[in-house]
């Protein structure tokens, strides 16, 4: 098929790179403008924009789908598809309907619930047990259209949105490759989405990320594994110099009661509103991401000690 593809970050690298070893007509990469990233904030190309680049493919970064000319160029690459995974922009009903099958989005979460910008973080902060990734036409309601195809996954107890990330990267760019054809044959059943159960994954904010101890254990856990790696779920504690701020990138729930954000024993186990937590892997400012034993012995928080 002769298909565009319009993604932006390393989820859809994967399906990219499924695409093209399937032997698909790749006319046009959409990503993201080029964006300051590292300690320098040099402008540096989206995962998927150097994918493309690295494999000699044609690449489009424009500012706003919306702009008539990049609409007219769109319609001009005549297109059996389009297929988008985490693109980044709203596009309007002329792109969509631009190629001749239609555009479809690789989305990561069970339809109608975590609609939106960040499904994977969501599910795993709100304590969902399985998840999964689906094929869906795109309609100019946000995440709205029909269901093509469904993979799923299970969300463990120590998942982090990480672990989820990956793995539905890897069911979803398999499920695209999978669906393209059928839709190609026109075989491809398209159910409606149910309205009971709609849900919005609201994009995460900076203040989303800090721990409220206050909250209960299940919370807390869901928080700092749907964080994880990133932005990470953080708390300050006391340092010799004044606060210190201090990500957990993985953490279990484990019996135990006090005042909330003390720390209950010499393991880093952290009360919560209700329950505690158990903190599994931290990350200080300025320094690499280190087991709970190896961070203890450069930075102590003994029981007693209270963290905000």
């Amino acid at each position: 098929m002769r298909l565009a593809f319009l993604g932006t970050p390393d989820f859809a690298v994967v399906a990219l790179a499924r695409l093209v070893a399937a032997g698909h007509d790749i006319a046009c990469v959409y990503s993201q403008p080029p964006a300051p990233r590292g300690r320098g904030q040099a402008l540096k190309p989206s995962p998927v924009h150097a994918f493309a680049q690295e494999h000699g493919l044609p690449v489009r970064t424009p500012a706003s789908m919306r702009d008539p000319a990049e609409i007219e160029a769109f319609r001009a690459l005549d297109l059996d598809a389009a297929c988008v995974v985490a693109y980044g922009q709203i596009l309007t009903r002329e792109v969509l309907e631009a190629p001749r099958l239609g555009a479809f989005n690789l989305h990561g979460s069970l339809l109608p619930r975590w609609r939106g910008a960040a499904p994977i973080q969501r599910a795993v902060m709100a304590g969902d047990e399985i998840t999964g990734v689906q094929v869906m036409r795109m309609t100019e309601g946000l995440d709205e259209g029909p269901v093509l195809a469904t993979a799923t996954v299970r969300i463990g107890p120590r998942d982090t949105a990480g672990d989820i990330h990956d793995r539905l990267a890897e069911l979803g760019a398999d499920l695209l490759a999978e669906t393209l054809p059928k839709i190609a044959a026109g075989i491809a059943e398209e159910i409606p989405q149910g309205t009971e159960g709609v849900t919005y994954a609201k994009k995460i904010r900076p203040k989303t990320a800090r721990i409220d101890w206050t909250k209960p254990a299940a919370r807390v856990d869901g928080q700092i594994r749907g964080l994880s790696p990133f932005p990470g779920a953080w708390f300050e504690a006391p340092g010799e110099k004044g606060p210190v701020r201090v990500k957990v990138l993985a953490s279990v729930r484990e019996d135990g009661a006090g005042e909330p954000g003390e720390v209950l024993d010499e393991n880093l186990l952290v009360a919560c509103g209700e329950g505690a937590v158990r903190l599994l892997r931290l990350q200080r400012e300025g320094r690499g991401p280190q087991e709970a034993d190896v961070f203890l012995r450069g930075f102590p928080l003994p029981a007693g000690v209270k963290l905000v």
